[in-house]
């Protein structure tokens, strides 16, 4: 992605939390220059990934298939001593038109909630003990308290306020219902490691090459430089 892509996603999900008076923790506010004095006493935020995160899943193309998010809190599993946390929050951004690619998690459990915009569509199905996709199985799923089985491939509606359950390994997809409007989605899981517990199906990148053609507004999760004392 262009550095100003990815500077346009950070100013466009600002401001849907603005619309829904949704505060950012200080940390999501940091410019780059801010970073360069962040000691010690911020590694939880550096180790365990929090604040910005934005893919294209490095197919070129982000106004198609992207995706904007934060995470606002997470533990750790590979440092579990130094951070006991075993929960972690996101929020997400999803504009009308995008597309976030079919994926499991192998260890992580998820409520994924519609906060607020247009209606959120997510395709399930389950997955083979090879790990491919079940387009057989009925799927059970869980939406607000409430058990529903479905046929393989169902795509479930999410309007403002709804939400649905998902289990480790259970295949899912993230895009808005045409004519309802960009959503605001929240993100409540088990802790959360992006770089091992993500399977696409079929398979693409997570974190963008970047193409640095202006200065950057916010760092990502995965760019802020190591700790200086």
């Amino acid at each position: 992605m262009k550095r100003s892509e990815i500077n346009r996603a950070l100013r466009d999900m600002e401001s849907m939390l603005e619309k829904y008076r949704f505060a950012l923790p200080p940390f999501c506010h940091y410019t780059p220059e801010d970073w360069q004095t962040k000691g010690h006493d911020h590694d939880e935020i550096r180790d365990n990934m929090l604040g910005w995160d934005i893919t294209d899943y490095g197919l070129g193309d982000f106004n198609k298939v992207g995706f904007s998010l934060i995470t606002l809190r997470n533990g750790n599993l590979a440092m579990p001593d130094k951070y006991a946390k075993t929960y972690a929050e996101k929020l997400l951004f999803i504009k009308e038109g995008q597309y976030s690619p079919n994926h499991f998690h192998w260890h992580k459990m998820e409520d994924i909630i519609n906060r607020g915009g247009g209606t959120l569509l997510i395709r399930v199905y389950n997955s083979l003990p090879d790990e491919s996709i079940d387009r057989e199985s009925d799927v059970t799923v869980h939406l607000d308290g409430v058990t529903r089985t479905v046929p393989a491939g169902t795509q479930l509606r999410l309007t403002p306020g709804m939400s649905i359950s998902i289990q480790p390994r259970l295949y899912h997809d993230f895009e808005v219902e045409p004519g309802s409007g960009d959503v605001l989605i929240g993100e409540v899981s088990q802790c959360n490691d992006d770089n091992t517990d993500n399977r696409f199906e079929p398979p693409v990148g997570r974190f963008p090459a970047i193409e640095e053609d202006e200065p950057p507004y916010r760092l990502l999760c995965n760019e802020y430089p190591e700790a200086r004392s």
